[in-house]
């Protein structure tokens, strides 16, 4: 039963956005900031991803069950109950305040915020095409609640570094989109891929991709990073060009190692290269 809630929520999926609320954490302490912040952070991210994806999959139980490509998942297959599901979702978000609410005030108090967001997204494809956006904003704000849970205070600081995951995720959204075209403009579902076709979609999607490593470099300037952390962003852009590189109009059959493989990389890549830089180099106290 474990292994089948963890794969309804694409558990491993969590790389995505992990490194880069790990990042946020350290640039906001000036290093480490001790073993309490960091397990309540990471809990807070695990659940509240725990939560979103959870809810995604109950609302979208229905249109999971008419698509080929997605009727075995366990809601619209049946190995999990809704109820089932909808406990699951009450536990995450129970969760998700409760970390926040230990890790200060203003945490707290922005918890429900984010989780609006990170729910409703589920939500958007049902009205616009730039529901990847919405994507890649649910993701985007992990370094800004780290730098909120070990500051305490509101900063416009990791605006750069929300851009950077919100562009870099609805890049390879837009990809992923692309095996629903025919699918969503049949059920009038909103994407990118479904309004302008495969080979405009491609383009923006590199389009996101080109702005994420132009944010990622606006974020390092910011936080005045070091080299390691700008051989990163060069690594990162290296990696997103190749998984670039996989998908044309004509063939999709790289897909899945474009979108999850390419993207772990890209995660773990440039989270390993910022950490290193905070961890070695002396940095003068960030502005609040």
């Amino acid at each position: 039963m474990i292994r089948t809630f963890a794969e309804m929520i694409k558990f491993e999926h969590s790389v995505f956005a992990l490194p880069f609320a790990i990042v946020g954490m350290l640039y906001a302490a000036g290093g480490w900031p001790g073993w309490k912040p960091f397990l309540l952070i990471l809990i807070a991210m695990v659940a509240a991803r725990t939560a979103a994806m959870t809810f995604n999959r109950i609302a979208d139980r229905q249109l999971d069950a008419k698509n080929a490509r997605t009727r075995n998942r366990a809601l619209p297959a049946g190995r999990i109950s809704l109820r089932a599901a909808w406990g699951f979702l009450l536990a995450s978000v129970a969760l998700f305040f409760a970390s926040a609410a230990l890790l200060n005030s203003l945490a707290l108090l922005l918890s429900p915020l984010a989780l609006a967001i990170l729910l409703g997204y589920s939500y958007t494809k049902r009205f616009t095409p730039l529901c990847h956006l919405f994507v890649g904003l649910a993701l985007g704000i992990a370094p800004a609640a780290a730098w909120v849970a070990v500051k305490g205070v509101f900063s416009w600081t990791p605006l750069f570094w929300i851009l950077t995951v919100m562009f870099w995720t609805a890049g390879f959204d837009v990809l992923y989109a692309l095996q629903d075209e025919t699918f969503d403009k049949a059920h009038n579902l909103k994407s990118i891929p479904a309004a302008l076709g495969r080979a405009p979609a491609i383009a923006i999607s590199r389009l996101f991709h080109v702005l994420a490593i132009v944010f990622a470099v606006c974020a390092g300037i910011v936080v005045s990073a070091g080299l390691p952390y700008y051989v990163g962003c060069a690594f990162a852009a290296c990696l997103l060009t190749y998984e670039q590189s996989l998908v044309s109009p004509a063939n999709l059959s790289k897909l899945d190692v474009a979108f999850f493989t390419m993207n772990g990389y890209v995660s773990i890549a440039f989270g390993f290269f910022a950490i290193l830089d905070v961890l070695t180099m002396p940095h003068q106290a960030l502005p609040l």
